[in-house]
């Protein structure tokens, strides 16, 4: 379904050849993305891009950290557009009060710094996006991975809260000039085949090659005039599960429409390459070569056709159980146990997010279950529109008197079953979602508590058919149903009744009203001499997401209060590592209060190290994966490390740079290690690194260590430090990001 050439071609007047008589880093410049980055970049040198953005964006996970962090480091008034939408914790009714004293402190803060405010069940974060802050040539950064508008000609990065800290103070977001891949499409998608059904399929086969790591994807080609904007959304949206950087796509008509018909006419512009643009690949993407797709747990890559699906079943949850086992254990799950009478059953559907919670596929899914029945057998059904004006659209064609007359359930316009804020299945059931992601545990179950189960994701047309056949999973293309009008009429009226537009009009006078679950960040200490470090956490998984680092769905209630979220980090991965780190923390406070705590003096004596040398080494955590931080852009992925004493990460390679940017905010070195070296410490072993402090100023790229193991043995290591910015050292060295901009507000003073 797609072909790849990743050597290189130039797109000129049209055609894809393999010269054009310019050098590539030339033409390079002529591609949409370069001619985006470098209109927004501060940067006198072509290899390095410090951009500025347009405007922000956060949901009620992270504004509130942001701002106290912001404002602590001397911001007093928002100096772009910064949104704030209320979509992930408002279905987490967890702790009382804690998610609207939230929302509360982002309405103040909104009006005392200058920002928009978006009340909670209005509208999902990228939803409000799209329809209010997007323009094309624009750019805007937004505290959540899934910040992506490209297919609207805004180029959006979604990037963890310290990220749009540094723009709220004027500060720039540093990148390597990336790489430019191109998606060239062609052809027309056959009826049942929906936008997550092409986003499936090009995940499937980039995601694990890593064939767009951090590179812009760019999307042009004669097939695009074949899909709607919210079509294009919809793919867009999903391309963050590549893992690429960001993504843009060719504007026309069709975008030209969009803008019009939300009542910005002036934001639209035609973006195109000019030519040659040179581009480090080229995907062919086919769409008429798309099948209804579906992804199995426990990532969007594990896709295969439906129809494949079901011929093979048996065995392809067979290999699901046998990840699960591994996971958590023999026997927890058994998803194979789906299959009766030959046919595999879901036990749920949901439709939601910025993905699923579309126009279009709502209202095809709504005309594919009209006059149909969920049945009685335990088989459920919910919907989320991404927004009240879809939301509104939808009662007005009657699409949503089919959904609900069928036996499915309306819910609020919030993220909800995409992160887990909803939805939760129950133990050993088997879920298929149109969302983003279908991480382990991510839809809200608790291995830490016996409970057990697992998403699949599929397009909301396959879902819609699935549930008419009571739960059989079934592929949209084998139904013949009426494609239904799918014109959609923006109305933003409900915006403007209850949005707080604050933007320039900052009001110091104004009160930040904060509950008591809002808790500023712990101090943090400067990197120390030397450190000496305990492993906590050592994953061998091939891939460990954030959604493992730190969970979503009900834990998101205290991401205000950092001291009691830090309690959960990796509580679904590896039970009790809180606790291992606090047991750390206690000799290392120990240690700071002047004493020799004999912990300390027994490893430092194995290591040969004078005991003098105590007073200069920061003893704390450390963690060990494969490859960490696929998925979310959430800092607390990193940050809670920090809080429970993490010093540093050590792996082969970062899953995303969003991750590994985190961990440098938060002060976590970001170590890596030659994917060629064994490595086999163990939960409780130790590493000390001598003179980490002045490997650092002297931008050491290569740091000589040492580990001891259980054994008593202490063995040599070699670390790598490569890729830092002078900022990011400067960061690491004053302990975290918050320590940075203090100790240059002091010596401003």
């Amino acid at each position: 379904m797609i072909d790849i050439q990743m050597d290189g071609i130039y797109l000129d007047n049209g055609c894809l050849v393999k010269e054009a008589g310019i050098q590539p880093d030339d033409a390079r410049e002529n591609t949409i993305a370069y001619q985006i980055l470098r209109a927004h970049s501060t940067s006198e040198e072509p290899d390095r891009m410090q951009i500025k953005f347009d405007a922000l964006i956060s949901q009620d996970l992270t504004y509130v950290g942001i701002i106290q962090t912001a404002r602590s480091s001397g911001m007093t008034e928002f100096p772009v557009p910064y949104a704030m939408t209320n979509c992930h914790n408002s279905l987490c009714a967890v702790g009382g009060t804690i998610n609207e004293d939230d929302h509360v402190f982002g309405l103040t803060a909104a009006k005392k710094y200058g920002g928009n405010y978006v009340p909670a069940n209005l509208a999902v974060m990228h939803a409000y996006a799209r329809e209010e802050l997007s323009a094309c040539g624009g750019m805007i950064l937004g505290s959540d991975s899934h910040s992506r508008y490209g297919a609207l000609g805004t180029m959006g990065f979604g990037e963890g809260g310290p990220e749009l800290v540094k723009q709220l103070l004027g500060r720039t977001y540093d990148i390597p000039s990336p790489e430019v891949v191109l998606c060239y499409v062609t052809g027309n998608t056959k009826r049942g085949v929906g936008p997550e059904d092409v986003a499936l399929a090009m995940v499937a086969a980039l995601f694990k090659p890593g064939t767009v790591k951090n590179k812009i994807l760019e999307f042009t080609g004669p097939g695009l005039k074949n899909l709607s904007a919210d079509y294009r959304c919809n793919i867009d949206t999903m391309m963050t599960e590549t893992s690429c950087l960001s993504s843009i796509w060719e504007t026309d008509e069709i975008t030209e429409a969009y803008y019009r018909n939300h009542g910005r006419p002036g934001d639209y512009r035609k973006l195109k390459a000019r030519s040659p643009a040179y581009y480090d690949g080229v995907i062919y993407l086919d769409l008429g070569r798309i099948e209804s797709m579906i992804a199995l747990p426990f990532h969007p890559s594990n896709a295969v056709t439906i129809h494949e699906f079901n011929e093979r079943a048996k065995e392809l949850l067979e290999e699901v159980d046998q990840e699960a086992e591994r996971l958590f254990g023999k026997n927890k799950l058994q998803l194979s146990h789906k299959i009766k009478d030959g046919r595999v059953i879901a036990d749920q559907g949901s439709i939601a997010g910025c993905a699923g919670g579309l126009f279009e596929n709502l209202q095809e899914a709504a005309e594919i279950l009209k006059d149909a029945t969920l049945g009685k057998d335990g088989f459920s059904m919910t919907v989320y529109p991404a927004s009240m004006p879809v939301n509104l659209a939808l009662i007005r064609s009657g699409a949503a008197e089919k959904l609900l007359s069928s036996g499915a359930i309306m819910k609020p316009c919030i993220c909800g079953s995409c992160s887990g804020y909803g939805d939760i299945p129950a133990t050993h059931t088997f879920s298929i979602r149109h969302a983003t992601r279908n991480f382990p545990n991510r839809e809200g179950s608790r291995p830490d508590e016996g409970q057990y189960c697992a998403v699949a994701l599929m397009d909301a047309r396959s879902i819609a058919a699935t549930a008419a056949n009571q739960g059989v999973i079934t592929a949209a293309t084998d139904l013949d149903y009426q494609i239904p009008d799918l014109k959609y009429c923006f109305d933003g009226t409900v915006y403007k009744k209850r949005v707080y537009y604050g933007y320039g009009k900052a009001d110091a006078s104004v009160r930040l009203v904060t509950g008591p679950n809002i808790v500023d960040w712990p101090p943090m200490d400067e990197l120390h001499d030397n450190i000496l470090m305990r492993f906590s956490a050592v994953i061998h998984d091939p891939v460990t997401t954030t959604d493992e680092l730190i969970p979503s769905g009900d834990t998101a209630s205290y991401r205000s209060n950092p001291i009691r979220l830090a309690e959960y980090a990796l509580c679904r991965r590896v039970p009790g590592y809180a606790g291992y780190c606090r047991s750390i923390q206690a000799v290392e406070e120990e240690r700071k209060q002047g004493k020799m705590p004999e912990e300390l003096v027994r490893v430092m004596n194995r290591f040969g190290i004078d005991e003098d040398m105590i007073a200069g080494t920061g003893y704390g955590s450390c963690l060990f994966a494969n490859k960490p931080g696929d998925g979310s852009a959430r800092e607390q992925a990193a940050s809670c490390q920090k809080v429970l004493g993490g010093i540093a990460n050590l792996c082969f390679e970062y899953a995303t740079e969003r991750y590994r940017s985190n961990c440098i905010n938060w002060g976590i070195i970001p170590f890596t290690l030659d994917g060629r070296e064994k490595f086999d410490c163990v939960q409780g072993d130790y590493i000390f690194i001598e003179g980490i402090r002045k490997a650092l100023l002297e931008e050491k790229k290569c740091i000589a260590a040492r580990t001891l193991g259980s054994d008593g043995n202490v063995r040599g290591i070699t670390l790598a430090l490569e890729g830092l910015t002078e900022t990011e050292r400067d960061i690491l060295l004053a302990g975290c990001l918050i320590n940075y901009y203090r100790k240059q507000k002091i010596g401003e003073c």
